[in-house]
C-alpha cells in the first residue's frame, strides 16, 4: 500500500491492532493476516510483535497463553483507548471520505 499511495501507513499499526482486538481476541499471526488483507501486505513478525509488546506494556491489551500460542484481547483501558481513537480518527479524517 505504501508504495502505491506514497504514504507510510505504519503509524496506523497500533490503532489497527486495537481495532481488530475490539472485534475479537486473536493471536499475533491472525492479527498480521487480517491487517495484510486490509493493507494488501502482511506485516512481518518484527513489526507486529514489538507493537503488541508495546500495547501490552501500556496496559491496553493482555495476552493469555493457550498452548504455544498467546491470544491477545483488550483490557478495559484498551477498550477506552479504541473508543477515543475512533472518535479522534473520525474528527480528523471524516471529510476525506465525503464526496
Amino acid at each position: 500500500m505504501q508504495g502505491n499511495c506514497g504514504c507510510d501507513m505504519r503509524g496506523m499499526l497500533s490503532f489497527q491492532i486495537l481495532y481488530l482486538l475490539s472485534k475479537k481476541s486473536m493471536h499475533g499471526d491472525a492479527i498480521a493476516e487480517e491487517i495484510g488483507k486490509r493493507r494488501g501486505e502482511k506485516p512481518k513478525a518484527g513489526t507486529i510483535y514489538p507493537a503488541l509488546k508495546d500495547l501490552k506494556k501500556k496496559n491496553l491489551i493482555k495476552g493469555i497463553k493457550k498452548g504455544k500460542t498467546i491470544v491477545y484481547s483488550l483490557t478495559s483501558d484498551g477498550e477506552k483507548s479504541v473508543k477515543y481513537a475512533r472518535e479522534y480518527f473520525i474528527r480528523c479524517f471524516a471529510d476525506v471520505f465525503r464526496s
